[in-house]
């Protein structure tokens, strides 16, 4: 089994993180290949050879060249872990360390015991849904990827855009707003839930739409299945639409502009600890169930 390690040099924890790892794995006799970024960045933060040079894979040979890929960071280091391996099916082990990490599996202080468990077998492979989107100006469509969303929204104008929303031909509603997000289950967790939309299990086979800072009471998220087709269309305002998917790729687009957003045909793979369950995340990372009454012990 060939590790492959890419990492968020802007986490203060990264280098003894990463060099615990090194060494893990050095002891397991296992092969390793480092981003060659994060190898030039952990050489030079430790003042030695960490990583030798012919570890050093560029960010597209990666998924070529190892079995799993560990995600050092945060939800953010896992969202462009997703784009490393695309459509390759090379699993994913997110180690987090950052704030909320809805979707990195460990934490630090958990890590030998995961990988111990992945050595052994004891691991399991989520499928996680990717949303494709075609954003069409007139003159040229582009295509994006997602794991956690794509979203459309008002971009440099200082005014509300008009969205008219189709699902699969069927005509669902025209949105006065700052724009809406087109989420995966995955995603639900992320800018969907912060614009008010429903927290969803990763492994049902849905889609959320959801306003952003709707002008009425009466806008609400809607949930359809993931074999819709959703259709966007922005036609009236003086300035480009906005379109983000996963908040890296993006662009501009003039007006009168159509966007389709559905599920892609393949997944990303997630490892998983079988012991622990969606509903054990929810609990540890939202606190449901604590008292925040109550202060922390003296």
């Amino acid at each position: 089994m060939i590790f492959g390690i890419i990492g968020n040099v802007r986490k203060p924890a990264l280098k003894e993180v990463s060099e615990n790892l090194l060494s893990y794995l050095r002891k397991r006799n296992a092969q390793f290949i480092v981003h060659d970024e994060l190898g030039a960045w952990l050489n030079q933060a430790s003042g030695t050879m960490v990583v030798t040079t012919d570890q050093f894979v560029s960010e597209g040979d990666i998924p070529k060249r190892c079995d799993v890929l560990i995600s050092l960071g945060g939800d953010g280091t896992m969202l462009a872990a997703a784009r490393i391996v695309g459509n390759s099916g090379t699993p994913i082990l997110g180690v987090n360390l950052g704030k909320l990490g809805f979707m990195a599996e460990v934490s630090v202080d958990k890590l030998t015991d995961c990988l111990d468990d992945l050595f052994n077998g004891r691991m399991t492979i989520e499928d996680r849904a990717i949303l494709k989107a075609e954003a069409d100006d007139g003159h040229t469509i582009h295509a994006y990827s997602a794991l956690n969303e794509i979203a459309i929204d008002r971009g440099r104008s200082p005014r509300v855009i008009h969205l008219r929303v189709s699902v699969d031909g069927q005509y669902l509603v025209t949105l006065t707003a700052d724009g809406l997000i087109v989420a995966t289950p995955t995603g639900s967790t992320a800018y969907s839930l912060a614009s008010g939309g429903p927290i969803i299990t990763p492994q049902s086979g849905v889609i959320a739409i959801t306003p952003i800072s709707p002008h009425t009471l009466t806008a609400r998220p809607v949930v359809v299945p993931d074999s819709s087709v959703i259709r966007v269309v922005v036609d009236d305002g003086s300035k480009p639409v906005h379109l983000t998917a996963d908040g890296f790729a993006e662009g501009f687009y003039q007006l009168p502009a159509v966007f389709t957003i559905q599920k892609d045909s393949y997944t990303v793979k997630f490892m998983r600890r079988p012991n622990r369950s969606y509903f054990d995340v929810l609990r540890a990372k939202l606190m449901w169930g604590s008292d925040i009454r109550i202060g922390p012990k003296k």
